[in-house]
């Protein structure tokens, strides 16, 4: 059962960031198209990274028992694709969240 913790955590976080964005309609629920863009972009580029990192021997997997054990890659386990899917979503989150608090506070001076 430990083997699935990380993953069942990464699911929990991207499932509160998504109830937080239904609510609110920060971005998947506002602009899908743009906030799957934007999230895809991001996770694409951190991808590539950790490619590249793998390939110069920088970034390995070792033994992490809090893992399922699935690869999508060489040394690229299925928990990363979540985790930086869980980063780019909050990080777009959070920037629009600021936006719109930076907005209103324009319009009210």
């Amino acid at each position: 059962m430990t083997s699935w913790l990380y993953l069942i955590g990464l699911l929990v976080g991207l499932a509160g960031l998504g109830t937080l964005d239904w609510r609110y309609r920060v971005a998947l629920f506002s602009q899908p198209r743009r906030a799957l863009v934007t999230v895809g972009i991001g996770v694409v580029f951190f991808l590539v990274w950790d490619l590249i990192g793998v390939g110069l021997g920088i970034f390995f997997v070792g033994s992490a028992p809090y893992l399922t054990g699935i690869m999508v890659a060489p040394e690229v386990p299925l928990e990363e694709l979540l985790f930086l899917t869980l980063l780019c979503y909050q990080t777009l989150l959070l920037w629009l969240a600021f936006s719109r608090r930076s907005a209103r506070q324009e319009t009210s001076r």
